[in-house]
């Protein structure tokens, strides 16, 4: 249930159950092997991180904290759904939902093995308790007319699934880089951008009132083209037609806060969107109430150069017993139950 956070007058009346949904990049969760289909050979042993079992253990329970403590204190057993990227396979998964921190609460994830050449992949992590899936599927993401090493980049991941009884559609988004700049790289993120739209407005050519959650690392910022020209996400909730997204995130990157930093300037690059289902659905259905940049202290440099920054997990190739370069996102969803009289 949802307290403190809801007025006197609400709580008389009625009930709030409460959902929080989550978003992390964990930067580089790579297991110790060397995979030969890879471009991991980095994060091995004998590579440039010298990335031993002892330092895969310490990122693994790292990453474990982080997620042990998304969505507190509003929601005190965690986010039911928690999209993730850089994750480069299901043994690495395995270990986090597995690690003692978060090990009661059952986590399951989806996962695909994507054609990208370092092997990073996006998944869902869900809670069986609360998330049913339905249908999962990976949505190829073809770059090839503008890349370079073939065009091959991360799929989408798409997830259908009951949220609590809720039919919701789930897209993972890992787009990609700005490597060569930003301008030259624009047209492989409105690619991708294009992948899950072009699902999205075919669900929602059958029922606008489709309840959609699109999320990811975008590699672009809430007010970058990618995500108002070609997603379409508005950032004001009036401003939202039926079928459309609304992108909570975009009040944030206007007043200068964001996800990661780089050269002392902050971009929002992690975001979740819904659609206008989850904003002005029937009562008795999850609707949007909030979203929160989880920015808490312990995951800061508080020191030197970078202090502010998200605490990386190497400093060079020097383990910094870090956690991600990026700050996890979450959105909150609520759902009235009236009282019985």
């Amino acid at each position: 249930m949802l307290s403190g956070v809801l007025t006197q007058a609400q709580r008389r009346t009625s009930d709030y159950q409460v959902s929080a949904i989550a978003f992390y990049n964990c930067e580089n969760f790579f297991d110790t092997l060397n995979d030969p289909f890879k471009a991991d050979d980095d994060f091995t042993p004998e590579g440039n991180y010298h990335y031993t079992a002892a330092i895969y253990q310490a990122k693994v329970h790292n990453l474990a904290t982080v997620l042990q403590q998304l969505g507190s204190p509003i929601t005190s057993d965690g986010p039911a759904l928690i999209g993730t990227a850089e994750i480069e396979n299901d043994q690495v998964l395995h270990d986090l939902v597995k690690s003692p921190e978060i090990k009661d609460r059952n986590y399951q994830f989806v996962h695909f093995d994507s054609p990208d050449p370092r092997g990073i992949d996006v998944a869902l992590i869900y809670n069986p308790r609360y998330f049913k899936v339905m249908k999962a599927e990976a949505l190829p993401t073809d770059i090839s007319k503008y890349a370079e090493k073939g065009g091959k980049t991360r799929d989408v991941l798409h997830v259908i699934g009951l949220l609590a009884g809720d039919t919701i559609h789930v897209f993972v988004n890992h787009w990609p880089s700005r490597r060569g700049g930003q301008a030259a790289s624009n047209p492989l993120r409105a690619i991708a951008a294009s992948i899950s739209k072009r699902v999205i407005d075919s669900l929602m050519h059958q029922n606008p009132g489709t309840r959609v959650i699109e999320m990811g690392d975008l590699n672009d910022d809430p007010t970058d083209p990618s995500v108002i020209k070609v997603l379409q996400a508005k950032g004001a909730r009036d401003q939202v037609l039926p079928g459309g997204l609304y992108n909570p995130f975009t009040a944030y990157i206007l007043k200068g806060i964001g996800t990661l930093a780089f050269n002392d300037a902050w971009n929002l690059f992690d975001q979740i969107m819904v659609s206008s289902g989850l904003l002005n659905g029937d009562q008795g259905y999850w609707k949007f109430y909030k979203s929160e940049i989880f920015s808490r202290d312990f995951l800061k440099e508080h020191s030197g150069q970078y202090r502010g920054y998200p605490r990386r997990s190497f400093d060079g190739t020097t383990w910094n017993n870090g956690f991600s370069d990026h700050f996890p996102v979450l959105v909150y969803l609520i759902r009235q139950i009236q009282k019985k009289s």
